[in-house]
């Protein structure tokens, strides 16, 4: 049984007009083991596996069926808008639902994982290009109502002295599901042969049927062994306050940006810049390796579906890098803090980017590649790490949602310009698209510097109310 100590709350009813608050909330949340945390997370493996089939088996699947280089930016819409209408009403929802029998986030865990699972299985059957993006759109909308609660779900879970860890396990776990779906593409090419009628080599869906296992599975296993913190009295009364209309999400989550904290705004100027970045690299790697290493871009040739199946094995390198040094960057922020460790990973890619594309012997491509793997880790961790000393408790789905929306809006604004940056920017050279990529990680470094990172939390959170401001 969990115990817990309000410290304050907003006491009052709201009368009609009157302006509501927001409350960070102090309980003592017991610790958790290690064996805990990870068992707590392992469903963002089954959600990451789906990330990596989309990072790195997608974009050729465009290009199987018929798409052009240029077009990849414009056919990714699904991404960006998913994220952007998806992930924070999902995460206002989550803040305001309670159940003794479903618990608070995890029916969103468990209805996204069944969605991912049916998309994967069904994706490497697409015969036209509509099709594929029909399925994409699903499978992002499945992928946002899965992965965003998630994030809240570790502040919910984990006393403040391991909030740390509880992000940097799902960096781990981020490596690791990207990492099999990578190498997985690798290792069925060869031992699988053949194609669909569409053209789609069945090695590409051997590994999306490994997908969709892993996304229920992993899922079912974190549900079914982490129990949910039942919200106090205090908090049951936040949630009935803030309950509202139907669509009272949209209000919400208009009045979280409202009263955005400042540094948290800034954290936005270097997601605009790092995933701006991250996106070029994961649409353009294939072609960058193919043009530099086996001297083509015709994505039926033999060079390109062998850059492909090496897409995969370096994609999954660097994944490996990440799960491998993810709880080491929790002791680097304790020591040094999360905004001077996060900038030095972010300039560990950008070096690792400017290098990549002038390399023609494949085997050399795993040196650089390193650097970007230790800032993938960072990104998906270090920043939450400073982002939730910064946000209510009660508030933690929505402003996760908003922190998700930074990623999106620049994979967005990516989709509707990139084409033409491409096209009369950067001469169609796939090379100059990664190099690029490394060009926006290096200014996103230096816009760490901007940010003024919140002290380190005690074992109980200090409690703040915020008006809304209405």
């Amino acid at each position: 049984m969990t115990t817990a100590t309000i410290a304050s709350a907003s006491a009052a009813e709201p009368t009609a007009g009157a302006a509501l608050t927001h409350t960070t909330i102090a309980r003592q949340k017991p610790l958790m083991d290690m064996r805990q945390i990870l068992l707590m997370n392992l469903g963002f493996f089954g959600i990451q596996y789906s990330f990596g089939m989309q990072q790195t088996a997608v974009n050729p699947i465009f290009q199987f069926i018929g798409a052009r280089p240029d077009d990849l930016p414009i056919l990714n819409l699904a991404g960006p808008i998913t994220g952007l209408l998806i992930q924070p009403m999902i995460g206002a929802l989550s803040d305001r639902t309670w159940s003794e029998r479903w618990g608070r986030r995890k029916p969103f865990f468990l209805v996204g994982a069944i969605g991912c699972s049916i998309c994967l299985f069904l994706f490497p059957f697409v015969s036209a290009v509509w099709m594929a993006v029909l399925l994409l759109w699903l499978l992002d909308a499945s992928n946002n109502t899965a992965m965003e609660p998630y994030r809240a779900f570790i502040a919910d879970k984990l006393p403040p002295s391991q909030l740390g860890k509880g992000f940097l396990a799902q960096s781990f776990f981020t490596g690791f599901g990207i990492t099999l779906a990578n190498i997985s593409l690798f290792v069925f090419q060869t031992v699988i042969t053949g194609a669909t009628a569409a053209g789609i080599p069945y090695w590409v869906v051997g590994s999306f049927m490994l997908g969709a296992v892993c996304s229920i599975g992993s899922v079912l296993i974190s549900i079914l062994s982490t129990p949910e913190i039942p919200p106090t009295e205090a908090e049951l009364k936040a949630m009935r306050e803030h309950k509202g209309s139907a669509f009272g999400f949209i209000r919400e989550v208009w009045d979280a940006i409202v009263e955005m904290p400042i540094e948290l705004r800034k954290l936005g100027l270097v997601y605009l810049f790092q995933w701006y970045a991250m996106v070029c690299y994961w649409q353009f790697v294939t072609l960058s390796m193919a043009q530099s290493v086996w001297g083509t871009t015709d994505a039926h040739s033999e060079g390109f579906k062998q850059a492909v199946g090496w897409t995969g094995l370096v994609n999954g390198w660097y994944n490996i890098v990440t799960f491998s040094v993810a709880f080491s960057l929790v002791a680097f922020a304790r020591r040094r803090g999360a905004r001077i460790v996060h900038m030095a990973c972010l300039l560990c890619a950008a070096a690792a980017l400017l290098i990549f594309p002038h390399l023609t012997n494949k085997y050399l491509l795993f040196i650089p590649i390193v650097g970007l793997g230790i800032a993938w880790a960072s990104i998906m961790g270090v920043p939450y790490i400073m982002a939730v000393r910064m946000i209510p408790s009660t508030r933690y789905g929505v402003y996760m949602g908003i922190i998700n929306m930074m990623i999106v809006v620049p994979m967005l604004i990516h989709s509707v310009t990139f084409g033409s940056i491409y096209s009369n920017l950067l001469g169609d050279n796939p090379n100059n698209a990664i190099t690029f990529a490394g060009i926006l990680l290096a200014v996103a470094a230096v816009a760490m510097l901007w940010i003024k990172e919140p002290p380190i939390v005690r074992d109980v959170d200090e409690v703040m109310v915020m008006p809304s401001g209405h």
